[in-house]
């Protein structure tokens, strides 16, 4: 409809519009209305050019998003590298925002970076657990002889694999751990605990689904708390007295909660 319309005022205008004598015989083309596809070209033009404009505004917006996404994408790895960087000052300095500074200096990041950690220390310590349960994940892939042991030596296996990713960090721990326990913490510590417990118990062959899955959590739950917190006060060689305790400790759970499934081969 609205091409008809213009077309119409088009050849309204050129109708009514009268040129002067003196040029009547000089421009007598300039008298004859336009050509029906010069009209048609003209619009089509138009058409065409709107569309144009309105699909160079789409590619900017997209091209924006993207750049946005690719600058987050690149900020949050500057933000790694400054957290991976950082474990390796906080034997000296601890769980401690002087780690992170540390850690910005020696991945060649601004400092000002720091500033966008809302929850600095914690930021660290959850940092470093996820660092851990990737590295477990990767090394039950990579364990081979695994599947040869009974249920409870999978699950001592396991867990001792883990703990010793702690190893270096003995000394500091008892900071992360209250670091973990203050109230803004605990959700994200809650939720990781769970995920390292279930990739074990899942890594060890167990399948169960009824209320037995929220037994073995539980027991595994608290055999790794408390084998975490032996090893704190562990001052033999290569924490021997730790592993031993754990075995121990696995073999007793076998041996007195068999009856509901514990630790079943």
């Amino acid at each position: 409809m609205y091409p008809t319309v213009v077309k119409r005022l088009i050849f309204s205008h050129f109708s009514t519009v009268s040129i002067p004598r003196r040029f009547s015989h000089q421009n007598s083309s300039v008298q004859q209305p336009l050509p029906q596809t010069t009209v048609d070209e003209t619009l089509a033009s138009a058409t065409t050019s709107t569309e144009t404009t309105d699909e160079a505004h789409r590619h900017d917006r997209q091209s924006s998003r993207e750049g946005e996404r690719r600058r987050g994408v690149e900020y949050e790895d500057e933000q790694a590298h400054v957290l991976e960087a950082a474990l390796r000052h906080v034997v000296r300095l601890g769980w401690s925002e002087a780690a992170m500074i540390a850690g910005a200096k020696e991945a060649g990041v601004s400092m000002a970076i720091i500033g966008s950690f809302p929850r600095k220390e914690a930021a660290l310590v959850e940092f470093f657990m996820d660092d851990c349960l990737q590295r477990l994940i990767d090394r039950i892939n990579a364990e081979e002889d695994l599947k040869n042991h009974v249920h409870s030596e999978r699950i001592a296996k396991l867990i001792r694999l883990r703990l010793e990713m702690q190893a270096p960090y003995v000394p500091k721990w008892p900071q992360a751990l209250s670091i973990q326990a203050q109230p803004a913490n605990v959700p994200t510590s809650f939720k990781q605990r769970a995920m390292l417990v279930d990739e074990v118990w899942h890594a060890s062959g167990d399948q169960a689904s009824d209320v037995d899955w929220y037994l073995k959590r539980t027991a595994l739950g608290g055999l790794y708390s408390a084998s975490e917190i032996y090893m704190l006060t562990d001052n033999s060689p290569d924490f021997r007295d730790t592993w031993a305790f754990l075995d121990n400790t696995c073999s007793f759970v076998k041996r007195h909660w068999i009856e509901v499934s514990i630790f079943q081969h």
